[in-house]
């Protein structure tokens, strides 16, 4: 079985479309834990109606680490896939893209390509553009990665669960970690989502101060 999954926040504007996407998928063996930080729409109706194991998670406990950590204290699978609920597979193969990497048991995790959508900003076209390409690669030292479309082993997680402490970047501190130990990391480009605002949000100036802060920190480690 593979589990998925994937942290909300208000999403029933996506939730939809990315849930029908992922049941359309060729593994005929899924489940999905959705993870939801105290939604106020009806992001948790919609999940109930496509079967989810729902999780929830308040504000006050919700940390981005913290919640894929419940998530997957909760599946079920020997593959964890971890999905933004803002992000929608392109296509019925994305979860098997994914999941052929690990025949490899060096491969600890693979991350896959991130698309924009029509009316995506155009610094967020740019940015998902120009850091998602489209050839495959093994990382053996580089510790990008990212959870808003990944798959991971639950047995490494075991060992190295996402650090709760940190105020998001979880996934690059979780790569840095597992590169350390010498397993690798694959990019997918097969392994495609939809992803509207990108890795940056616009530019959100916010956003990048607290990225930037997390990483610097990461590098003194």
């Amino acid at each position: 079985m593979i589990s998925l999954v994937i942290r909300t926040k208000n999403e029933a504007g996506w939730i939809e479309r990315c849930l029908a996407a992922v049941a359309l998928q060729d593994v005929p063996d899924w489940e999905v834990i959705l993870v939801d930080n105290a939604s106020t729409d009806d992001t948790r109706r919609i999940a109930r109606r496509f079967g989810c194991h729902l999780v929830p998670i308040s504000d006050r406990a919700f940390g981005y680490g913290r919640a894929v950590n419940r998530g997957i204290a909760r599946a079920q699978g020997d593959l964890v896939a971890i999905l933004s609920g803002h992000c929608i597979p392109a296509h019925d193969r994305w979860l098997s893209a994914l999941a052929a990497h690990f025949d490899d048991p060096d491969v600890a995790g693979v991350y896959g390509r991130q698309l924009p959508l029509p009316d995506s900003h155009a610094f967020d076209k740019r940015d998902l553009w120009t850091t998602f390409g489209v050839e495959r690669r093994v990382q053996r030292s580089d510790y990008f990665f990212h959870n808003a479309n990944s798959m991971i082993r639950r047995d490494v997680w075991e060992d190295l669960p996402f650090d709760e402490d940190i105020s998001g970047v979880e996934d690059r501190d979780w790569a840095r970690k597992v590169l350390a130990t010498g397993r690798r990391i694959v990019y997918e480009p097969l392994a495609a989502v939809y992803h509207h605002h990108g890795i940056h949000q616009g530019l959100d100036p916010q956003r990048a101060e607290r990225v930037v802060r997390v990483i610097q920190m990461l590098g003194t480690r």
